[in-house]
């Protein structure tokens, strides 16, 4: 009885679920992107080179028309105070006419810095074209930096920063998230033909024999009753329904900027052997002066030596032992020496050689 309990407790802990709101998605009940064009006004001197940015200054020149501010011809505005912004925002699904939403705003001229400037009324627009929300506000930035006699010091960047609540929506987006049938599409977050299953059997459980069907290895088909309001009602649960996702399959991410190398707990490594070597040129340059003998009419001539030197760091064979779990792989891994950049090269090659059960992905 004693081991069935340990048994037990390590099957509840290795295999845990998982809400299906964490898991899985509704069709049609998305965000939409918002972008627009505006003027940040009120910067301490920090805005953008009119001599570089026109649309700096064409911009504020259409605006003070439309204030009834007339410009004359051939003035040509020293503007030190303005900034062209992009402004973007995500519109969340059910947004409604009068609910605010928080905003980004980028530099997109020269500006120095948009610290305490103030965003001017800007129109969000959608991929149709349509106004959805008016944007306007003073903006927080968190960055700092100071200068002086050429020395700079900066923290976090200045050009970009947030309004939070900086826009108000205009117009609602509609979501019909339901068919003609009142079925409802449910998609998960990665295709796995298991999750599908298990969600199915998990909703049929709960709701029913025929409440869901799959449709393929991301999505399945839920009937919810046709009333709205007992819709929101059975959505709601269906949201907070338990099942146990599938594992995930073994995959090995390598940021080839950075060197990073993340693995998951399905990664395994057959035995294999592997040399690897650092190879290093090092090049030691330094002047030689000839000077001529006295009274020999020659001159002194200044000229460069070079020594070239080829290291090749060891790269004797390094048996790495198969594991059937992620922490004998990495202690494998580590028994080679290698930095994080080298490791990339190996797990590719290990991978080609047949001796790396995951899948590569490269970002």
């Amino acid at each position: 009885m004693l081991v069935a309990a340990c048994l037990f407790a390590l099957s509840t802990r290795a295999a845990h679920a998982e809400r299906l709101k964490e898991l899985a998605t509704i069709q049609g009940v998305r965000d939409n992107q918002l972008i627009g064009y505006g003027l940040m006004v009120g910067l301490d001197g920090t805005g953008d080179q009119t001599m570089q940015t026109p649309f700096t200054t064409q911009s504020l020149s259409n605006m003070l028309q439309q204030l009834g501010v007339t410009i004359p011809e051939g003035v040509r505005m020293q503007l030190k105070n303005v900034a062209a912004v992009m402004v973007t925002a995500s519109l969340p699904a059910f947004a409604r006419p009068g609910q605010t939403i928080d905003v980004t705003v980028s530099s997109m001229g020269n500006a120095k810095s948009l610290r305490g400037g103030t965003l001017l009324m800007t129109p969000l627009k959608g991929a149709d074209g349509q106004v959805y929300a008016i944007a306007q506000g003073n903006m927080v930035v968190g960055g700092a930096g100071a200068s002086a006699n050429g020395s700079k010091v900066q923290v976090n960047q200045l050009s970009s920063g947030r309004i939070p609540a900086g826009a108000l929506v205009e117009r609602a987006v509609a979501t019909d998230f339901a068919s003609q049938d009142g079925a409802v599409m449910v998609e998960m977050q990665r295709s796995d033909f298991g999750n599908v299953q298990r969600a199915v059997d998990a909703i049929n459980r709960q709701f029913g024999p025929g409440s869901a069907v799959p449709v393929d290895a991301r999505a399945l088909r839920v009937f919810a009753p046709a009333s709205p309001n007992e819709r929101v009602g059975f959505l709601a649960r269906l949201e907070a329904l338990e099942m146990t996702p599938t594992q995930e399959a073994a995959r090995v991410v390598i940021n080839a900027r950075t060197g990073s190398v993340v693995m998951n707990q399905a990664v395994r490594v057959e035995n294999c052997a592997v040399a690897h070597g650092n190879l290093s040129v090092v090049i030691n340059t330094e002047p030689v002066v000839s000077q001529p003998e006295a009274f020999s009419g020659g001159r002194t001539v200044a000229a460069r030596t070079s020594q070239i030197s080829v290291d090749q760091g060891g790269g004797a064979l390094q048996m790495v032992r198969g594991g059937a779990s992620l922490a004998d792989v990495v202690k494998g891994l580590n028994s080679l020496g290698a930095n994080p950049q080298d490791l990339v090269s190996i797990l590719q090659a290990m991978k080609t050689a047949g001796a790396l059960h995951a899948e590569l992905e490269i970002i």
